[in-house]
């Protein structure tokens, strides 16, 4: 396994398949429907813009076993040093450690960025995800109950925070 840096080019119909699977099949994702190829478009256009990174994980192969990003965590520049995260693995491999890599390789580059804190926005019934987090030192930041409604049940979100050491001089405006 390597990690690398995705484009739209190699690995968007990759990461499409991975996001449509949690989608159709857990409550990692709110949404309801599976994306398109032109959501993808979209999604990597955003994260280009703004100087995202997509970090995956592939095989010998070359096959798309996972990814890491993050994104705005809220459209005001006071929030500038702040960023919400994700995390996706292939279901077929999920339980191999990957997740923890590609967290350990997101939070790298946010350090190296430096943004100031990760923000993850996680189904509060995900107990997996939420016990990794907590392993990479974040901490629990509150629980907005009844937040989305899928598979015929609420759900809550519970937002999960990792406060990093960086930026050195952060900066008004």
């Amino acid at each position: 396994m390597r990690l690398i840096a995705c484009t739209e080019e190699a690995h968007s119909a990759a990461i499409l398949a991975i996001l449509n699977e949690a989608i159709v099949n857990s409550t990692a994702l709110y949404d309801y429907k599976p994306r398109t190829a032109e959501n993808m478009v979209t999604w990597f256009a955003t994260k280009r813009a703004s100087g995202f990174p997509v970090i995956g994980a592939e095989d010998e192969s070359g096959k798309l076993l996972g990814f890491a990003s993050y994104g705005t965590f809220r459209a005001f520049p006071a929030y500038k040093y702040t960023v919400e995260h994700s995390v996706y693995v292939d279901a077929a491999h999920r339980g191999e450690g990957l997740g923890r890599t590609l967290m350990e390789a997101i939070v790298a580059e946010a350090m190296a960025r430096e943004v100031h804190v990760m923000v993850g926005a996680i189904d509060a019934s995900n107990a997996g995800s939420i016990a990794l987090h907590e392993r990479l030192g974040f901490t629990h930041s509150g629980t907005v109950r009844q937040a989305g409604f899928k598979f015929g049940r609420w759900l809550d979100v519970a937002f999960y925070q990792r406060i990093l050491a960086t930026p050195l001089t952060p900066v008004d405006g």
